[in-house]
């Protein structure tokens, strides 16, 4: 057996199981590990590709871009979610680290009260909370989570951190292994000292260490990806690492690629140490990820796409092509741009590791099946692709649309009720061009004198460090079915640019949720380029039953420290179709009910006491047998 297995032999005991009944992996951590959206980014994270080398149990990836261990831990919408989706006998997989380096190796909070104690708000606000100590704070999250995750009956395994790819004479530096011994902060009783270090036989400023302490101070498997991560870095060399591991912007995050090695990496050295062991699927059989090829549902006329990874290792002959064929009704492409019905995916060394799209355009109500077919050799796998058309004729059109030219007023058209723009960690600066060469998309009419909402950081001065978004910190629109009814959405639409130069960088997301767990992300930007409005509509199929909402998020950020550069906002829209449920005439009542209390809507959503008199509203009566009713009703 090796080294980790009592540990996890341990943990299960003291939980009276052994995982037999496991169901599944949850696996917590940052944008390194999280699932991005193939048609929004080319970033991956790798835990996006974990249950491709898995066999028997279901992975839940939650990680989450930003997130640092404390910020996990603390904003509702993560580890309190993630808590309610486990059950006894699952796996928590535990990776943080990135983000927890913010304030170089200083905790947030610490130094936020150190400047608001001396007056210094200015500098307060601008401090990042999520940051932790290593020696620290860090380490009494993980214990958290490891005593949380046991009280709920499930096991723990900690993981250290992927390298970032920082290559130096031949090897991975200090804080690209997440140790920041080299160069970190300290607070002291007198204020932020900068450019400290400490020897690297000092393991104080450590990540990785401290989280390898807790694990022995708990009895917790660990597995070191972080060392793990920077051998596979460094049998490729620093060039091509970038080229082909990484996704192309900095040092931090995956391609594909990169990310599909790292997943099978990660099940290889838990199965070297015994650990899920029995779910490891590492033979060389063809992997597709996802192994079943449901696209979902769209609108007729819509096409629905979905990105596939297929890999495959010890391929006879070493070199060639994998031929990928679909069944009627369905394309193919590598590229995204050139459909066709077989394709050829080329291969060398005995290793396949490549991405391909399959599309369904959709002509008719109804589902339609098929299949597609990757062959190497006598190798082969079969994936069942459906995809689902949804007719709404019959339906009432609803839309919400903010101007932002302005004021942040809206108009709303239909039954839904509308939720407000508002600013989290920002503020309108004002309502202005963006520049005096400002480029509209083709199609909008707009030339640079129309006027759009100017949002800038709270403080005014952008921090240096982010390379990727912070989660308190974005402006919020939002929609809400009405009382007996369905919205279904089929469009977001926005634009939205950088003024002052080209280094801001946004990602949009979605989420059906209220407290924002589980957003969808629909679009990411790295360094949009100065003053150019970019297009950010996409189709979706949403579904929003009766007092469900949906809320739409732009969470900005800046590639380098700057003071007084503006993330400009125009346009925003979100349109669908509304559906009634159980929608009857006000006098089709029960014998024998009264009316109890009824509230009236506008057909725009909003709520009104008075009806005016001879006008059209949405009335929602309640009943003294408890039944309610919807209705329009003429007053």
């Amino acid at each position: 057996m090796k080294k980790f297995l009592p540990a996890l032999l341990a943990s299960a005991l003291s939980m009276g199981t052994l995982n037999a009944d496991a169901k599944k992996i949850h696996t917590i951590g940052d944008s390194t590990m999280a699932n991005y959206d193939e048609s929004a980014t080319v970033t991956r994270g790798w835990c996006q590709y974990l249950q491709q080398f898995l066999d028997g149990i279901e992975v839940n990836n939650r990680g989450k871009s930003g997130a640092s261990s404390k910020s996990f831990y603390k904003e509702a919408a993560f580890w309190t979610s993630v808590k309610k989706q486990m059950e006894p006998g699952d796996y928590v997989l535990i990776q943080f680290a990135h983000n927890d380096e913010k304030n170089g190796g200083m905790d947030g909070d610490e130094v936020k009260a150190y400047y608001q104690s001396i007056g210094e708000n200015a500098k307060a606000e601008a401090t990042d909370y999520r940051g932790t100590h290593p020696s620290t704070t860090y380490k009494d999250y993980l214990r958290k989570y490891v005593e949380e995750t046991r009280e709920a009956g499930c096991t723990p395994i900690l993981v250290g951190s992927i390298c970032r790819m920082y290559f130096s004479n031949g090897t991975i530096r200090r804080n690209g292994r997440h140790d920041l011994g080299d160069n970190f902060s300290k607070l002291t009783s007198t204020g932020v000292v900068e450019k400290q270090s400490v020897p690297e036989s000092d393991n104080s400023m450590d990540y990785v260490y401290q989280m390898k302490e807790v694990a022995t101070e708990l009895n917790v498997p660990f597995v070191d990806l972080t060392t793990g991560t920077a051998d596979l870095y460094l049998s490729y060399g620093d060039k091509d690492c970038h080229d082909i591991l990484g996704d192309g912007d900095g040092s931090t995050h995956l391609s594909a690629t990169g990310a599909a090695l790292i997943a099978r990496k990660f099940v290889s050295m838990c199965k070297e140490q015994g650990l899920l062991a029995e779910y490891a699927h590492l033979t060389s059989d063809l992997g597709v990820t996802p192994a079943e090829g449901d696209l979902g549902q769209a609108y007729i006329g819509q096409a629905l796409t979905k990105e596939f990874m297929v890999t495959g290792f010890d391929l006879a002959p070493a070199s060639g092509n994998v031929t990928v064929t679909a069944t009627d009704g369905i394309t193919l492409s590598a590229d995204g741009s050139e459909w066709a019905s077989t394709l050829k995916l080329p291969y060398d060394g005995g290793t396949l590791i490549q991405r391909f799209n399959v599309r369904a355009t959709l002509a008719e109500e109804g589902t339609l099946t098929g299949t597609v077919s990757i062959q190497a050799g006598e190798k082969r796998a079969d994936i069942p692709v459906t995809a689902t058309a949804i007719n709404l004729s019959g339906s009432t059109e609803a839309s919400v649309y903010w101007r932002l030219e302005k004021d942040d007023s809206y108009v709303a058209q239909g039954p839904l009720t509308v939720i407000p723009e508002s600013h989290h960690g920002m503020y309108v600066q004002r309502y202005a061009n963006p520049n005096a060469n400002t480029v509209w998309p083709e199609g909008t009419g707009f030339d640079a004198s129309r006027k759009t909402q100017r949002n800038l950081i709270i403080g005014d001065v952008w921090p240096d460090g982010e390379i990727d978004e912070v989660s308190t910190r974005y402006i919020e629109f939002g929609v809400t079915a009405m009382p007996n009814t369905t919205f279904n959405i089929d469009e977001i639409g926005y634009y939205m640019c950088g003024a002052g130069g080209g280094w801001m960088c946004v990602k949009v997301y979605y989420s059906t949720e209220d407290d924002f767990s589980n957003p969808v992300n629909i679009y990411e930007k790295k360094k949009m380029p100065a003053n150019t409005m970019l297009d950010g509509k996409v189709n979706p199929v949403i579904k929003l039953d009766a007092g469900k909402s949906l809320r739409l998020r732009f969470y900005p950020w800046l590639d380098r420290t700057a003071n007084g550069k503006t993330f400009c906002l125009s346009d925003v829209k979100i349109h669908g179709y509304v559906t009634s449920a159980g929608e009857s005439s006000i006098t089709d009542v029960i014998a024998g009910t009264e009316v109890t209390g009824s509230t009236f809507y506008t057909l725009q959503g909003m709520q009104v006491a008075n009806p005016a008199k001879g006008s059209l509203y949405i009335t929602r009566t309640t009943y003294s047998d408890g039944s309610v009713k919807t209705s329009k009703q003429l007053f």
